[in-house]
């Protein structure tokens, strides 16, 4: 390489602010010796603040997403995805999406910026039926689950299933569960009254914490506020809880306590990815160490910074939070020390204080503290609002983003549903033990395969047992090839998991896979009292 490459991974605050700041110092030379490269999955960068208020559509998402070339315009960006570092050659395998084109990008630098993941293996069924809430995406799939929750339980008959649909479960009480649970509480009330059926004391918000007080990086009486705040607007709280499953219609807890939710969204079980589990590199609790200049140690052209990576602060030496505001002066002080060691100029080690945190609590309040100074309730919200609005990059985001608040304060909450959820033929559920998987006479909407455990077949209302099901074995396409409700009813004995195949993909392959439908045929005679 002629020119010295400077390739960064990673678009999130450290990433971006760390390209940023080097095309700053770039403009400042007269020689064109530094090229700045970045890999990042999307052509954009999202200001997750803010996500929150994606929810109740106070924002657009577009409010929240920044494309990296306005922010970074003399950088080269892939939208590509990182497969595999190779220190040894200083190359970076990728590859692109929905592809097997394999590219290898050269690098004299190298930044990580990689951040964490969801680790959601952690609860069993959780990545079956849990939901995310890391970006903008997980935001709009939240949102509009939601209102068809909301327009589905204005027609439900049944009691019972109209609770399950009007119960909101968080699990995790940081800055994102809280806010969260927060944006959802004041969407959810708000919107019901549109909806003539639906008895306001029917919604549930349950907030699940780990420990004995949400909120643990804010001043004890900071989390107090906030708790009783979340208490006034009817939200429950559960703390020292510790969801242990999550099925399609149900939250169990540890201490075995069931609550009936078809939504539960999860903000923690954070580790790092496959990329960079299989690095040679030290770490200490999931994440690269560094020295004080943001250099991996023992790797010579190397850098970290964000929640990828283990930063003692030089003032207080204690490891560095995972926050946005320490994220983005890394990202400062990590381009001034690659640029000081191209050019052989002395590095300065990273130190950093925190000006302060504030968290929105929902129902126009928030809580603080900056500079010190403790903030709460209504000025908390302004403050809160105002410190993020003038973050955020771009005069024209910043008009926006103004805009749109200052029309929410009139318009009514919008409930336009748009499915933007992806066909999927072929999906996984999990299922506690003493599930009905479905009853006798429900209409047939997919095929079961058997990945693990044990359930059984019963037939009647006297529910008697007719035979068992385990590992590999299939169920449930009788309804499908005879169009006709299923004819027994199928409960766990163990915890299970299954794999779905939807009646159409299903009936394709029955009707023109010659093979499959003579081992389904012999499958329907040997078990004929099977739905």
């Amino acid at each position: 390489m002629e020119k010295t490459r400077i390739l960064i991974l990673g678009g999130g605050f450290g990433g971006i602010y760390t390209a940023m700041a080097l095309c700053k110092s770039l403009r400042k030379r007269s020689s064109r010796d530094v090229e700045i490269a970045m890999v990042n999955k999307e052509n954009y960068t999202v200001y997750t603040p803010m996500l929150g208020e994606v929810i109740s559509g106070s924002l657009s998402p577009l409010d929240v997403s920044i494309a990296i070339r306005d922010l970074c315009p003399r950088i080269n960006l892939y939208v590509q995805e990182v497969e595999h570092i190779d220190f040894d050659r200083k190359v970076v395998i990728t590859s692109i999406k929905s592809s097997s084109v394999k590219n290898e990008i050269p690098y004299n630098h190298l930044v990580l910026a990689l951040g964490l993941e969801d680790n959601f293996s952690i609860v069993a069924g959780l990545s079956d039926h849990g939901f995310h809430f890391k970006n903008v995406a997980d935001a709009l799939v939240l949102r509009y689950h939601i209102i068809h929750l909301l327009e589905q339980a204005d027609t439900e008959k049944d009691a019972a299933r109209r609770r399950k649909m009007l119960a909101f479960v968080v699990a995790g009480g940081g800055f994102s569960g809280v806010e969260a649970i927060g944006e959802m509480n004041d969407y959810v009330r708000g919107a019901a009254r549109r909806y003539p059926n639906i008895n306001p004391a029917d919604i549930k918000m349950i907030l699940l914490h780990g420990a004995d007080k949400i909120l643990p990086e804010f001043p004890p009486s900071l989390s107090d506020y906030a708790y009783n705040i979340l208490k006034k607007n009817q939200i429950d709280i559960r703390l020292n809880a510790y969801i242990s499953a999550v099925t399609a219609d149900e939250a169990v807890l540890k201490d075995a306590a069931v609550i009936p939710t078809k939504t539960v969204v999860a903000t923690i079980g954070a580790a790092p990815g496959a990329v960079l589990k299989a690095l040679p590199l030290k770490k200490e609790r999931g994440k690269i160490v560094v020295d004080q200049y943001l250099a991996v140690t023992d790797m010579p052209g190397v850098w970290a910074l964000g929640d990828c990576a283990y930063i003692m602060d030089g003032d207080t030496n204690k490891p560095c939070p995972p926050t946005a505001q320490f994220a983005v002066r890394e990202g400062r002080r990590l381009a001034h020390n690659i640029m000081a060691e191209i050019d052989g100029r002395p590095k300065q080690p990273f130190s950093f204080k925190a000006l302060g945190m504030m968290g929105a609590l929902g129902h126009h309040s928030a809580a603080g503290v900056i500079l010190g100074i403790k903030v709460s309730g209504v000025l908390g919200w302004f403050m809160w609002r105002f410190v993020y609005w003038s973050k955020l990059p771009g005069v024209v985001r910043k008009v926006r983003v103004a805009f749109d608040w200052f029309l929410d304060l009139f318009i009514p909450l919008d409930i336009v549903n748009i499915n933007i959820d992806p066909t999927q033929n072929i999906s996984r559920m999990h299922f506690e033990p003493g599930e009905i998987i479905f009853n006798e006479g429900d209409p047939g909407d997919k095929v079961y395969v058997v990945i693990s455990g044990d359930a059984e077949v019963l037939k009647g209302a006297e529910q008697k047992p007719i035979g068992r099901l385990t590992t590999g074995d299939c169920f449930g396409e009788g309804a499908l090839m005879h169009d006709k409700p299923r004819s027994a009813s199928i409960r766990t004995v163990t915890a299970v998991d299954v794999l779905t195949v939807e009646r159409k993909a299903f009936k394709e392959l029955f009707n023109n896979v010659p093979v499959l439908r003579e081992a389904f045929g012999k499958v329907i005679y040997q078990r004929k009292d099977i739905a």
